[in-house]
């Protein structure tokens, strides 16, 4: 593939119209002037966020000494330059600071150059002026290009516009950037290109940094709920001899050593659920899961996701620590509760909305979905396949169809049909029912979540029972001796809830795809 802003360029060429040549005359140049192209440890430099944290540090100093607070420069009804006329001679002074960062935009103009600075807290103008930093920083700066490290240190302040920028005493070259970066306003819009070049991407796209900083700030914020309600987080292994807790066909894989056959996990969940029969009893892992499955704008075959289990609860408990997650995150990133996600307004204000699996099938199709001869009738007209099939996989295969896009969201949809919940606990009242909840939002599925099943003897025969019509890889009746056994130890009754943290991140900070939200998605080779 051809690859846009990545070529090799001769140190030697002559032609310096070529923008690579030129960077590379530019680096023999600054080797020539005995500087290290790549730079030295860089101390006490603060971030741009911590020198936007100083603004109130910048003073207006008059000739008789008197100290004046400047005007909030930000309002459009101040003018600067004039506020510095009207309060007569004077200097303005500030703090020293030390800045590092990537340049974004250079303006030269004769004897002053105006540099646009990033580093991963925001941007930041710098003043290189000849007579301030002398003809050696100077020279040195002139040598600079877009993309380039550098490193500050000056005065911070306040030019006659008002706009915030450190006033350069010395310069310093940390990296010298040898590729040209994307075009600034055409930028790097290819989807392929930015998932495989996502330095470049973070580097040069405006708001992809902030998504992956918000990313860990959903994550760890998902954390601090569960620990503050005494949950624990565990590890457990990513190599499988079963693939279970999930309907999804496995990566497989040779233990040499061992001479036996393994799965990357395909979900977290057995494993979690012995602990619990230990005693464990609030217990969670995030990690990643594989799935060898195909890939959509909500699908990667390496995801992260979490699942979460607490004795003694049960599925409302799990809806409810889902409205505190969510919330949690969304307070934790900013923005409020009524958000935008995929062109539509989501209103994340708890308590979200619950309907019946059976109550929105009936309302999206105008079938009952307990009337078997009409489902078979819709099927038909649908042209899902009915025969040799379960009634209740023909059922969800129409909810999946015609329910789940309908679904805006957030909404708990509750009670699905217990055969196609073989983990599940039952209604007591209804064992046609299992206790089991999807949250929905924009038709896409967050978390999904039971009433464990804990009755060593039904486990095992659900284990044993392959619905008529389900793919084995679309069915979680894969026998697990060892999991029934733990079982027999007596597992508490329990809630569980898993929730897709890449689909999460993609709700709360909009974005279209979940290849946007992971960093280094799967891509086929260049």
């Amino acid at each position: 593939m051809a690859n846009p802003i990545s070529q090799t360029s001769d140190s030697t060429a002559s032609d310096l119209t070529d923008p690579h040549a030129a960077r590379r005359h530019k680096l023999e140049e600054i080797i020539r002037r005995g500087i290290d192209p790549y730079g030295q440890r860089f101390d006490d430099r603060q971030l741009v966020k911590e020198c936007r944290d100083r603004i109130s540090e910048i003073r207006f100093v008059t000739p008789s000494g008197e100290s004046l607070e400047l005007p909030d420069v930000e309002s459009p009804d101040v003018d600067y330059r004039q506020w510095k006329t009207d309060h007569g001679p004077g200097e303005e002074i500030g703090p020293k600071v030390r800045v590092a960062g990537r340049i974004m935009l250079s303006r030269p103009t004769g004897k002053l150059i105006f540099i646009n600075l990033r580093d991963w807290t925001g941007d930041i103008q710098i003043f290189v002026g000849k007579k301030q930093v002398g003809d050696e920083n100077f020279e040195l700066a002139k040598l600079f290009d877009l993309g380039d490290l550098i490193g500050v240190e000056g005065r911070l302040g306040r030019t006659n516009t008002g706009e915030l920028t450190v006033f350069a005493e010395e310069l310093f070259l940390l990296t010298k950037m040898l590729e040209v970066p994307p075009e600034k306003h055409a930028g790097m819009t290819n989807a392929d290109l930015r998932q495989r070049m996502r330095y470049a991407d973070l580097a040069f796209n405006d708001g992809v940094m902030q998504t992956f900083l918000d990313r860990t700030k959903i994550i760890k914020s998902v954390r601090s709920t569960l620990d503050d309600r005494g949950f624990c987080e565990v590890e457990g292994p990513t190599l499988h001899t079963i693939p279970g807790g999930a309907a999804a066909r496995p990566f497989e894989t040779h233990h040499n050593a061992l001479d036996m056959g393994l799965t990357m996990r395909i979900a977290l969940e057995l494993h979690l659920k012995r602990l619990m029969v230990g005693g464990m009893e609030r217990v969670y892992e995030m990690g990643r899961v594989y799935r060898n499955e195909g890939l959509s704008p909500r699908h990667n075959p390496e995801f992260t996701m979490i699942e979460i289990y607490q004795a003694y609860g049960d599925y409302e408990s799990m809806m409810e620590l889902t409205e505190r997650i969510v919330c949690d995150a969304i307070d934790k990133i900013g923005g409020g509760y009524e958000r935008e996600f995929n062109g539509q307004k989501i209103d994340f204000t708890p308590p979200f909305q619950r309907a019946t699996y059976a109550e929105l099938f009936e309302k999206a199709t105008g079938v009952k979905p307990s009337d078997e001869a009409a489902v078979m009738e819709l099927a038909a007209r649908l042209k899902i396949e009915t025969a040799d099939k379960h009634p209740d996989v023909v059922r969800n295969e129409i909810f999946e169809e015609k329910v789940e896009d309908s679904l805006h969201g957030p909404i708990f949809v509750i009670d699905y049909p217990a055969s196609i919940c073989p983990l599940t606990k039952r209604k007591r009242d209804n064992p046609e029912i299992a206790e089991r909840f999807e949250m929905f939002i924009c038709g896409m599925e967050l978390a999904n979540a039971y009433t464990e099943l804990n009755d060593p003897d039904l486990q095992e025969e659900l284990f044993k029972t392959q619905l008529a019509g389900l793919d084995e890889e679309d069915s979680m009746a894969k026998m697990d001796h060892d999991f029934v056994r733990a079982l027999r130890y007596a597992m508490p009754p329990a809630g569980g809830l898993g929730i897709g943290i890449d689909r999460l991140v993609m709700v709360l900070t909009n974005s279209k795809s979940i290849r946007d939200v992971i960093l280094f998605p799967i891509l086929r080779p260049e």
